[in-house]
């Protein structure tokens, strides 16, 4: 599997994306933003993993 983004850089996209007021619900990201959820999923247990290290409180709009 080719990866284009760092752990770090994962997680920044995230933020940025709830930011932005983007839904982070696991099926509207793998929708969207496939590279974002491969590499999460590479870097992490679980999408919900990922957003729980964000510290992002408001997860699933």
């Amino acid at each position: 599997m080719e990866l284009n983004m760092s752990a770090d850089e994962v997680l920044g996209h995230i933020v940025q994306l709830h930011n932005n007021g983007e839904s982070l619900a696991k099926k509207n990201v793998k929708k969207q933003h496939p590279d974002l959820m491969k590499n999460a999923l590479y870097y992490y247990p679980s999408w919900e993993h990922a957003l729980q290290k964000t510290g992002v409180n408001n997860i699933v709009n």
